[in-house]
């Protein structure tokens, strides 16, 4: 194989992946499985796909090494093969905000006219969350919690949050949190929060 041959084929190795990513289906299903585990009914409810649509990009991701699979029972759990996959993720929503004026102008034209709440970052959390001065309230499904939350969190997933309103300490301030900062659980808690004041 001369120099020119291994080039041109590692990229063409490279490019599998990216082909992978160019879908904004399973950018979504990723950002799932960067959740926790699932498996394909779930990731068909959550997505809004039909289980055929949900499989073949399960099966897109498979091929470029970017989600792994087990057997448990009948079903067929996917998880995300490894953490270079959320960094990639990261990165490639980092590239779109800063270089995709679309991007931006969807932000503020949906997500500031749900609120304009202000982000509050993860090392700032955890000093307000160590000085006892607010309350974490993560809305995520109780899967996704148990697969992993910040320290001192409580979990009331939004179906569960007007009925458990009560437990919450009424002299602390409240920060909700989801997926990550393109996720609407948060907003919708924020919202229904207030209106119990």
């Amino acid at each position: 194989m001369s120099n020119r041959e291994f080039k041109t084929e590692l990229f063409e190795q490279f490019s599998r992946v990216s082909q992978a990513l160019s879908s904004g289906k399973r950018l979504e299903i990723l950002e799932l499985l960067a959740q926790g585990e699932r498996s394909v009914d779930a990731l068909t409810q959550l997505t809004g796909m039909t289980a055929a649509n949900t499989s073949q990009h399960l099966q897109q991701l498979r091929k470029a090494g970017l989600v792994a699979s087990r057997k448990d029972g009948l079903f067929v759990i996917y998880r995300i093969a490894g953490g270079g996959v959320v960094r990639l993720l990261m990165a490639l929503r980092e590239v779109a905000e800063n270089n995709l004026a679309e991007v931006e102008r969807l932000i503020k034209g949906f997500l500031s006219k749900k609120d304009n709440l202000e982000p509050v970052s993860a090392g700032e959390l955890r000093k307000l969350t160590r000085r006892g001065a607010v309350t974490v309230v993560d809305v995520r499904p109780s899967e996704e919690y148990a697969a992993g939350h910040l320290p001192g969190a409580l979990n009331l997933p939004l179906p569960q949050l007007a009925k458990q309103l009560h437990k919450l300490p009424a002299n602390r301030e409240i920060v909700a949190y989801c997926r990550g900062p393109y996720c609407l659980l948060s907003f919708d808690a924020v919202e229904m929060l207030r209106a119990k004041g």
